[in-house]
Order: C-alpha cells, then sequence, then structure tokens
C-alpha cells in the first residue's frame, strides 16, 4: 500500500506541471473505426471525457472505416480503391450515413456518462456537432470517377471556437455536405489536420492502431521534428498506409500552425493520458521545433541542477556544490532541457586568456542515461568552445573516464594542468585527468 501510495505521489508530482499547462488549451483527436470497434473504446472516450473536465477544448473527429466495411460486406457490396481513396457509390454513400449516425450516438452516449464511478460521474459533458466542415466532390483522378468521395472545401473555425468557449466537446464526421447540399464522404484524417491548422490548435493527437514510427534501421522515434519526419517519408514505400499517411499529416499539420502533433498506438487503452500527462510519453511527438533544447542556464534552473547532482555527490562522484556555488557559476553552465526540465548539465570554465577551458559537473538524469543525451550535450558544448576560441578543454573525472575517452580525451597528468588548478587538484580524491585539444 504505501509503495502504490508512493507510485501515486510520483505520478502526480509528474502529470500536475501538464495538468496547468494543458488547461485552456485546444486540442484536435481523431480517432479511426478500428478504436471505435474495440472493447477498450469506453475507456478511451472516458479519457477524452476527463480532458473536458479538466478545462482543456476539445475536437473528436472520429472515422468509420471498419464498420463501413462490415455494412459492405454484409450488403454483399465489393469495396473500389482508387490509389488507396475508396470510391463511394451511391450504395456505399448509404453505408456511411449508417455508419456515421450509430458511431456518433455512440460516442455522444459514452461521452453523457461523465467519469463513471468518480465523483464526477453525473457531470454534464455537452457534444456539438452540425455542419462545421464543408465539401466539395474530388471528380476525376487519372479517369477514375470517384463519385461521393470529396474533399474538404472549409472548416468553419469560427463556429467550432464558439462550442469550445461554451465548453462544449466538438465532434465531426468524415460525411461533410456541400455547397449544392450533397453529402461526400472525407478522410478523417484530413478533416482533423485541417481543423487543427484552422483553429491553430496547440496539439493535434492521431490515433491508429500499429506499433508506433520506426526509423530506417527499425528503432522505435519518440521525436522528430517535421524536417526530420519528411525526410523519413522520403524512405517510405507507400505513404498513403498507415502510419506514413498518419506521419504525412503530421508533417503539414506542423508546417502550418500547430505546435505538436502526437501519434499514438490506440490499442493500449493508457496511451492518450500517458502521451498527454508524463514527460516522455508513449506515442511518437512531431514538432517544428526539437522537444530537446540545449542551452544556457539561468538562475531558474538551479534548483533542476541541484537535484541532478545531489545523488552523485552521495556517491561521492561528484564534488559537493552549495546553492551559493551554482547561483555564482550559473552562467558557466549548460543544460539539456526537455519539455522545461533540466535533464542533463554541464559546466565549462573558461581561463581568463580564454584558450583553456575545464569541464566539469557533467550529469544526465538516470532515466535518459545512454540515449545519447550525454554526447548531444556534449557536442554542442564543445562546438561552442571552439567559436569562442578555445584550443583545449581537461576535466577530472574519477568514475566517467572511460566515456570522455570515446568523445576523444586522453590520460594526462596533474602537471599537465594549468597552474591554478594544479593547486586545487585533490590528491585525496585522485581524480583521473583527461585532456583534448580542439584545433
Amino acid at each position: 500500500m504505501i509503495t502504490d501510495k508512493k507510485n501515486f505521489l510520483k505520478w502526480l508530482r509528474g502529470a500536475a506541471p501538464y495538468i496547468r499547462e494543458h488547461s485552456g488549451k485546444t486540442f484536435v483527436i481523431q480517432i479511426d473505426g478500428d478504436l471505435v470497434a474495440s472493447d477498450h473504446f469506453q475507456g478511451f472516450v472516458h479519457d477524452i471525457a476527463l480532458l473536458n473536465t479538466l478545462g482543456i477544448r476539445v475536437v473528436v473527429v472520429f472515422g468509420v472505416r471498419a464498420q463501413v466495411e462490415k455494412l459492405l460486406d454484409e450488403r454483399g457490396i465489393q469495396s473500389v480503391y482508387h490509389h488507396n481513396l475508396r470510391v463511394t457509390d451511391k450504395a456505399a454513400l448509404e453505408c456511411f450515413k449508417e455508419a456515421v449516425g450509430s458511431v456518433r450516438f455512440e460516442i455522444e452516449a459514452k461521452l453523457s456518462m461523465g467519469l463513471p464511478n468518480s465523483p464526477m460521474a453525473h457531470s454534464d459533458i455537452t457534444v456539438s456537432s452540425g455542419n462545421f466542415v464543408t465539401a466539395r466532390p474530388m471528380g476525376v483522378i487519372d479517369g477514375t470517377d470517384m463519385q461521393f468521395t470529396g474533399s474538404l472545401r472549409k472548416v468553419d473555425a469560427d463556429a467550432i471556437r464558439s462550442r469550445l468557449d461554451n465548453g462544449d466537446v466538438v465532434l465531426l464526421s468524415p460525411l461533410a455536405t456541400s455547397v449544392t447540399g450533397e453529402v461526400f464522404n472525407l478522410s478523417a484524417l484530413s478533416v482533423a489536420t485541417q481543423t487543427a491548422i484552422e483553429l491553430g490548435a496547440d496539439k493535434l493527437i492521431l490515433s491508429f492502431n500499429y506499433d508506433g514510427i520506426n526509423g530506417v534501421d527499425g528503432e522505435a522515434l519518440h521525436q522528430m521534428t517535421d524536417s526530420e519526419a519528411e525526410t523519413l517519408l522520403q524512405t517510405a514505400g507507400d505513404v498513403d498506409i498507415a502510419p506514413w499517411v498518419q506521419l504525412a499529416g503530421a508533417v503539414q499539420a506542423c508546417k502550418a500552425s500547430v505546435q505538436r502533433v502526437h501519434l499514438i498506438d490506440d490499442r493500449d487503452d493508457s496511451s492518450l493520458l500517458i502521451e498527454l500527462f508524463t514527460r516522455d510519453g508513449i506515442g511518437t511527438l512531431i514538432s517544428h521545433s526539437r522537444f530537446d533544447a540545449v542551452r544556457r542556464a539561468g538562475h531558474d534552473d538551479i534548483a533542476g541542477i541541484m537535484e541532478l547532482i545531489e545523488p552523485l555527490v552521495a556517491q561521492g562522484r561528484l564534488v559537493e556544490r552549495s546553492i551559493e556555488q551554482l547561483e555564482s557559476d550559473i552562467d558557466d553552465f549548460t543544460v539539456l532541457d526537455r519539455d522545461g526540465a533540466v535533464i542533463a548539465c554541464v559546466a565549462t570554465h573558461v581561463n581568463a586568456g580564454g584558450n583553456i577551458a575545464e569541464m566539469a559537473c557533467m550529469v544526465v538524469h538516470p532515466d535518459y542515461q545512454n540515449q545519447g543525451k550525454g554526447q548531444l550535450l556534449y557536442q554542442q558544448v564543445e562546438n561552442a568552445l571552439k567559436k569562442q576560441g578555445v584550443s583545449k578543454v581537461f576535466l577530472l573525472t574519477t568514475q566517467a573516464n572511460h566515456w570522455f575517452i570515446e568523445q576523444g580525451f586522453v590520460e594526462a597528468k596533474v602537471d599537465d594542468l594549468p597552474l591554478a588548478r594544479q593547486d586545487l587538484y585533490n590528491y585525496q580524491r585522485n581524480s583521473k585527468v583527461l585532456l583534448k585539444n580542439l584545433d
């Protein structure tokens, strides 16, 4: 029981900054028909209701491909595709209408339940849906008449904002009418992407039932810039299938106005909350700028640096530094910032002549070790020192000498240190002296 309480407190303390940060923000969440048909759909919808109760402005865009495929199969109607796009004839359109009506009602019913088995079980959550999206016919592509398959013409962002201002959850479907009153089948992904762009949403969340995004060598990718994602798409074969089509939508959104796009595997019924309320998430984050930022430290980072170094001081691996000393030396520190949290730090003290620097107090949080974070921080610091005209870097270490040798340092002697630093050498610690020429 005590362990459970500690885990809960750890989670709550970690989630609290995100609860505060997300309040009042606009999230567009796209879900597909496979999720709607799954056993854990109810839990996913309840998590959406939770977001609404936390003051998050939520737009949900749902797809119905799985439901339509089932109806077509039951009626013996053959699906026709052109370039992975469904050709929607009258029979298929009727199936879409039936599926959209059924799924819309199911989502509204589940949202109306509030948060079951909680003090908010009977809280009122209002769902708004309507003609927020206008369509146009896709027409004839490569000689194939797409019939009632359409493309998005317009999103009424002002009308959606009005409902969000009222505290409603806005629900959008893949069906929309044209200015002539015809009904067209749209891509739920395109509706979600364009809606997020038109709203200037803070987040676009795309769900799919795949393991996630992997790089060319098969490693799971958890963060990418839109430029990196664009480069990865060039290596993909068919970009019109999942998860590449979602990744392409993420790039489009980021290059427009959406700050962050999250791609999550919706087969995990906890994926939405873990992605939004933990620092590392569970899916793939696409953003215009890097999630991890190397920057000069400021006085606001002192507490984070202290939290990093205290365990190593207790183990005798680092020399103790007081808060006063950190405040005095803070301009010498560089930190690796992940979403506002300091996950690595290093200090570089440049001598009066400006040509020799000491590197000290390099620490990477245990949760982020062996992930290349140390190399990222070190390389940027070294590049900065070179630009300053520093030609030589030295450091003292008791246990990390092998890692620094991998970065190009060589073992040296105390006599190789600047005279002023030789006088301060602690023979009791017997630290290794490492040196690197930057010329």
